[in-house]
């Protein structure tokens, strides 16, 4: 039987808006992602370039646009954190272990704090053991080494613990370690439908 449960963050309980960032950028000139920013992208959720770098990395494709319209563009991308689902992860955490794992920058959970207010977010965080952020821990999914980590530094075992995550890569790495896992389409699946999942021994 699973005791542990370790939840990514985007899409898995806030909503991520990602085609109103993408039109937000477009707005200033950027007509997508590419290649460099990807990989500023990378090294800013490892927390190995500042929110300044990060952000100053958009000006050589859009020269135009201050500072601040590329922050918000980039926060833009932060939607809304239904209620049901905090209620029913508070739930959860009288049944399991609970961590959260997430690929994240500063600046994106800075907004996600300031959107949902101090009570809400504390809420939140009170429900896990431990929230590993990828910008604090110096790596990112689908890092082995980050599941590896976690499971270490808690001692849990990967035949009881449970991996929630909606990116397949991110999934296919953990299940090779030897974790449960659940790939979440967020198109069509809510994060409290976990105990419909007949495959997982919750």
């Amino acid at each position: 039987m699973i005791n542990a449960i370790i939840f990514d963050f985007g899409d898995v309980f806030i909503n991520l808006e990602k085609e109103k960032s993408i039109e937000e950028f477009k707005k200033l000139g950027l007509p997508g992602p590419n290649e460099e920013l990807i990989a500023q992208n990378d090294l800013f959720e490892k927390g190995k370039i500042s929110e300044l770098e990060f952000i100053q990395s958009f000006q050589k494709f859009i020269p135009n646009a201050s500072l601040e319209d590329i922050k918000k563009a980039w926060n833009s991308v932060i939607g809304d954190f239904p209620l049901h689902r905090l209620e029913f992860l508070q739930m959860l955490s009288g049944k399991y272990r609970l961590f959260l794992l997430t690929n994240t920058d500063s600046t994106h959970i800075d907004r996600f704090e300031h959107k949902v207010g101090m009570s809400f977010y504390t809420d939140f965080y009170r429900c896990f053991e431990k929230v590993y952020y990828s910008y604090e821990m110096g790596m990112r999914k689908p890092q082995p080494e980050i599941f590896q980590t976690i499971l270490n530094k808690h001692d849990l075992s990967p035949k009881r613990t449970l991996f929630v995550d909606d990116k397949k890569e991110n999934t296919d790495v953990a299940e090779s370690l030897g974790l449960y896992v659940w790939n979440i389409h967020p198109d069509k699946e809510d994060v409290v439908q976990l105990f419909e999942q007949k495959d997982l021994p919750l």
